[in-house]
C-alpha cells in the first residue's frame, strides 16, 4: 500500500495521460450519444421539437445523479473501495451493449409522452451515461490526490472540449457517413474501450491513500480541521453557484427550443446551441481562462438587447440566416457571462465535487423548468423571454457592486427584458380569442373582424399559420391559405379520378382539404395532437360542413399507417409540418415505402414542400424515383384577395392521364438534384445538404 510520502512528481507521465485520456473519451461519448440517441428515438414520438428538450431533461438529471454517484463515493468510501464499486458498475454496464431503444416504450397514442421519453432513456442507456457522467469528477479527484501539486480543474475544461468536438462531428462527420446502426456500433465499441482506460484508472488509484485516510479521518473530518483560509463555501456563495449554472441551462433549452420549433427537429440544430454551452465551460475553465467581467457584462448587455429586440419585432429574424446567429450568439454570450462568474467562486480542490453537484442540480433543475413545467405552466412559448429577464437580473445582484452606473444600467435593462415580456405577451394575445399548449407546441385561434378582408379565423401553430376560415357563408366554404384550387393538392382532389375518391391526409390542422369532399367521398385524416382535432372541430367547420364522410386517427400518421391494412386512397397527402419544422421519419425510403401501399395504382401522392429555409422538393424526387414514380413539382401563388398563400406541392404518380391534364401544366416546375444529396432512409437523413442560399427569396411556409 502506498503512502502519502509520495511526492506530485511520483505520479508518471503516462499517468497522467492514461487521467486525461479516459476523461477525453467520457466526455467525448457522453455528448455523443445524446444526438445519436435522440436521433433514433425521434420517429417514435411523430418528430416533434419537444423531443430533444425532453432528452436534455434527462441528460441533466442523469449529468446530476453521476455527480452525486462522484461526491458520495469520494466523501464516504476510501479509494481502495472507490475503485472496486466503480469497477464493478463499469462490468455491469457492458450489459446495455449495444445501445438502442427499447422497442416496448414505442408509442402510438400518447397525449404527453414526456414522461414515456424519459423512461424509455433510463432503461435505455441509464448506467452508461451515468457512470460516463461521474467520470470527469471521480477522476479529477483521484488525480488530485495523485498529483496534488496539480490543479484538476483544467481536467474539467479537457472534458468540456471533448464535448464540444463529439456534439460538432455527429451532424458533419458521423451522420452524413454512417448509417444509425453504424453510428451505435460505433458508440458501443468505443464505449467498450472507455471501460477498458476507466478501470484501468480505478485500478491504480485503489491503493493510493492520502493522509487523512492514513489517520483513520474521515473526508468530513479533515475539512473541519480544513488549514485558515481554507473555509466551507458559504450558503450565499452555492445559490450563486445555482442560479449561474441553472441560468445557463435555461438559455440552452430555450433557444434550442425556438429553433427546432421554427426550423427542425434534427440533430443540426441541436448541437451547435449544445456546442457553443460547452464551449463556455470549456473557455472559462481552461488553464489561461477566458473571461473577463468587464467586456464580457458589455457583450451581455448587447446580447440581450438585440435577442429583446427581435422577440418584440419577429420580422427582423424571420430568416433563418439572422435567427441561428442572433440568438446561438445570445446563448453564447449569457452563458460565457454565467459560466465565468462560476469560474470566480470556484472553491479549494477538497471541494470539487460537491461544487460540480451544484453545477449539475442547477443544469438540472433549469431544463426540468424549460422542458417538463414550461409547456404545462404557460399558454404560450414565452420561456425565451423570460430567460432573457432572469439574466438581467442575474447580471444586476452580480455587479451591483461595480458601482452606481452598473446598478442604474443592469436595472434598467432587466425592466426592458420584463417590458420584452410584456410586450411578447401582448402581442401574441392580440386578436387571439383561444390560446392552448401541449407536448406538441403551442396553438392560438385568433379571429380578424376589420379591415378589406371579410372577417376570418386562423390557427397559428408557434409563428405559423396552419389555416384559416371565414366566418361568412358562402365563403367559409372556400379552401384557404396553401390548399387552394390551383395548388398542387387542390388540383389532385380536383382531377385525380372521376366518381367518389377516398383521401388520406397527414396532418389535420383546420380540416381545410374536407372543403374539397363531395358525396360519397371519404377523407381519412392523420394528427398526433389532441389539441388540434379539438379546434378543428369546434372552431372551424370544414369537417362539418363537407359533404364527404370523414374520419380522424389520432396517433403519428406513420406508426398509424404501418398497423392499418391498404386504404387504397385515390390521393394521400402528406402534410404535417410544424411551419418550417419538419418531421423528417416522414419523408424517408421507408416512410414512402408505407404511403405507396396505402395507395391505389394510380393514386397521388401529395407532399407539401413549402419552406423558407430548406429545399425538400428533391428530397422527394429521390423517393419517388427510387420507386419508380414520375413527379411533378406544382407551385401556386398569392391571392390575397381569395386568401390563398404561395404554396410548393410535389405530385407524386403513375397516373398519366392525370399528368397530361393541361389543368396540371400551370404552375408546374423542374426539379434540380443537387450532386451531392443521397436518398433519405431511417437510417440516414441530413437536413444541411438541403439548406436554402442565404439569397433565397422567401415563400409562404407551409405547415397543415
Amino acid at each position: 500500500m502506498h503512502s502519502s510520502a509520495e511526492t506530485p512528481d511520483s505520479l508518471p507521465p503516462w499517468q497522467r495521460l492514461l487521467f486525461a485520456a479516459t476523461i477525453f473519451l467520457g466526455a467525448f461519448l457522453l455528448f455523443l450519444i445524446e444526438p445519436l440517441f435522440a436521433k433514433l428515438i425521434l420517429p417514435w414520438f411523430g418528430g416533434s421539437a419537444a423531443v430533444w428538450a425532453i432528452c436534455l431533461v434527462f441528460f441533466q438529471s442523469a449529468l446530476l445523479l453521476g455527480y452525486l454517484y462522484a461526491d458520495a463515493t469520494i466523501r464516504r468510501l476510501v479509494p481502495q473501495r472507490q475503485s472496486v464499486l466503480h469497477l464493478g458498475l463499469l462490468l455491469v454496464s457492458l450489459m446495455w451493449l449495444p445501445i438502442a431503444p427499447e422497442i416496448f416504450w414505442r408509442s402510438h397514442v400518447e397525449i404527453d409522452p414526456a414522461w414515456r421519453i424519459l423512461g424509455l432513456l433510463t432503461f435505455s442507456l441509464g448506467l452508461p451515461f451515468v457512470l460516463l457522467s461521474a467520470t470527469s469528477p471521480l477522476l479529477q479527484t483521484w488525480y488530485a490526490r495523485r498529483a496534488s501539486g496539480r490543479s484538476p480543474y483544467p481536467l474539467f475544461a479537457l472534458s468540456n472540449l471533448a464535448s464540444l468536438l463529439a456534439l460538432l462531428s455527429f451532424p458533419f462527420l458521423i451522420e452524413p457517413r454512417l448509417s444509425s446502426r453504424e453510428q451505435s456500433i460505433l458508440w458501443s465499441s468505443l464505449y467498450g474501450l472507455f471501460v477498458i482506460c476507466c478501470a484501468l484508472s480505478a485500478w491504480l488509484s485503489r491503493n493510493y491513500m492520502p493522509q487523512a485516510f492514513l489517520r483513520n479521518e474521515t473526508p468530513e473530518a479533515t475539512e473541519r480541521e480544513a488549514p485558515a483560509g481554507d473555509t466551507p463555501p458559504a450558503l450565499g456563495s452555492k445559490l450563486l453557484w445555482l442560479s449561474f449554472s441553472a441560468c445557463g441551462s435555461m438559455m440552452l433549452l430555450a433557444v434550442t427550443n425556438h429553433l427546432s420549433q421554427n426550423v427542425a427537429p434534427v440533430p443540426l440544430l441541436w448541437v451547435v446551441p449544445l456546442a457553443l454551452y460547452l464551449l463556455s465551460f470549456a473557455l472559462v475553465f481552461a488553464k489561461r481562462q477566458f473571461y473577463g467581467r468587464w467586456f464580457v457584462a458589455r457583450l451581455l448587455a448587447v446580447a440581450l438587447g438585440c435577442a429583446g429586440y427581435a422577440i418584440h419585432d419577429a420580422s427582423v429574424t424571420h430568416a433563418i440566416q439572422i435567427s441561428v446567429p442572433l440568438f446561438c450568439g445570445t446563448l453564447f454570450v449569457a452563458c460565457l457571462f454565467c459560466h465565468g462568474e462560476l469560474v470566480q467562486r470556484k472553491p479549494q480542490v477538497r471541494y470539487l465535487t460537491s461544487f460540480y453537484l451544484t453545477i449539475a442540480l442547477g443544469g438540472a433543475l433549469g431544463a426540468v423548468s424549460v422542458g417538463l413545467l414550461a409547456p404545462h405552466i404557460l399558454s404560450g412559448v414565452y420561456e425565451l423571454p423570460i430567460i432573457l429577464l432572469l439574466t438581467a437580473v442575474l447580471a444586476a445582484i452580480v455587479l451591483w457592486g461595480e458601482g452606481w452606473w452598473a446598478r442604474i444600467f443592469w436595472a434598467g435593462m432587466a425592466i426592458a427584458m420584463g417590458a420584452v415580456l410584456v410586450l411578447n405577451i401582448r402581442e401574441t394575445g392580440e386578436d387571439t380569442v383561444r390560446r392552448m399548449r401541449n407536448f406538441y407546441g403551442a396553438l392560438r385561434i385568433q379571429e380578424f373582424n376589420t379591415g378589406l378582408k371579410l372577417p376570418y379565423r386562423s390557427l397559428v401553430h408557434g409563428t405559423i399559420q396552419h389555416g384559416a376560415q371565414y366566418l361568412s357563408f358562402p365563403e367559409n366554404r372556400n379552401p384557404t391559405t396553401y390548399y387552394g384550387r390551383r395548388s398542387g393538392v387542390g388540383l389532385a382532389l380536383r382531377f385525380c379520378c372521376e366518381g367518389a375518391k377516398r383521401v388520406g391526409v397527414i396532418g389535420l390542422g383546420t380540416g381545410t382539404l374536407a372543403a374539397y369532399g363531395k358525396p360519397g367521398d371519404s377523407f381519412r385524416f392523420y394528427e398526433i395532437n389532441p389539441q388540434v382535432i379539438a379546434v378543428a372541430n369546434g372552431w372551424f367547420t370544414f369537417l362539418k360542413q363537407s359533404p364527404a364522410k370523414s374520419e380522424i386517427i389520432l396517433g403519428d400518421a406513420r406508426l398509424s399507417l404501418e398497423s392499418e391494412p391498404p386504404q387504397q386512397f385515390d390521393v394521400l397527402a402528406v402534410d404535417a409540418f410544424s411551419g418550417d419544422a419538419i418531421p423528417v421519419h416522414l419523408l424517408t425510403k421507408e416512410a414512402f415505402a408505407v404511403y405507396f401501399r396505402h395507395l391505389k395504382p394510380d393514386g397521388i401522392l401529395a407532399v407539401h414542400t413549402s419552406n423558407t429555409y430548406l429545399n425538400l422538393a428533391p428530397v422527394v424526387k429521390l423517393l419517388a424515383e427510387d420507386a419508380d414514380y414520375p413527379t411533378r413539382l406544382i407551385a401556386s401563388e398569392e391571392d390575397a384577395s381569395m386568401m390563398i398563400s404561395s404554396a410548393d406541392w410535389v405530385l407524386v404518380t403513375r397516373n398519366q392521364e392525370f399528368l397530361n391534364k393541361p389543368e396540371t401544366f400551370p404552375g408546374s416546375q423542374t426539379i434540380e438534384v443537387p450532386a451531392r444529396l443521397r436518398l433519405w432512409t431511417d437510417d440516414y437523413n441530413n437536413l444541411y445538404e438541403i439548406l436554402r442560399p442565404v439569397s433565397y427569396s422567401t415563400r409562404s411556409s407551409g405547415g397543415s
